[in-house]
């Protein structure tokens, strides 16, 4: 092996987010960092539990999807350890377009997208079944 096939050292996520440290503006890098760090902390300290990410403000509107898109993608390098990740957009029966994060073989596979959005509309039905019959039963709805 030759010294540039030799693996970085330290964690894939961490040199994911060098090159967006370079490729970013430094305020982008700022509020993509915010938004991750809770979730990396947490992994790093193998906590259990929900995690909020924040996406400043109430509703996030002032987040642009290319940093939710790159939020995503650095959680996905962190959890799998690879950077081959890939956001793909799957349009879907019950919900419309969703945006999924996959390897690169997945992505460039039809049927295998095709897959993931029957996936993606079964799990919706389950949870307008289930929300339905706790609505029924006088159960809360909103969880």
């Amino acid at each position: 092996m030759t010294e540039s096939e030799f693996p970085p050292e330290g964690r894939p996520v961490d040199l994911y987010l060098d090159l967006l440290r370079v490729r970013m503006t430094p305020s982008d890098y700022a509020l993509l960092l915010r938004m991750v760090e809770p979730v990396l902390e947490a992994m790093q300290e193998q906590r259990a539990g929900p995690i909020e990410l924040d996406l400043e403000g109430a509703d996030g509107a002032g987040v642009s999807q290319e940093i939710r898109d790159e939020a995503s993608l650095v959680v996905a390098v962190a959890v799998t350890g690879r950077m081959d990740n890939q956001i793909v957009e799957i349009e879907t029966e019950e919900g419309g377009s969703v945006r999924v994060v996959t390897d690169s073989g997945t992505a460039a596979d039809p049927a295998r997208c095709q897959e993931i959005a029957e996936f993606i509309g079964e799990r919706h039905r389950q949870d307008e079944e289930l929300r339905g019959i706790a609505e029924v039963s006088g159960l809360p709805t909103d969880v």
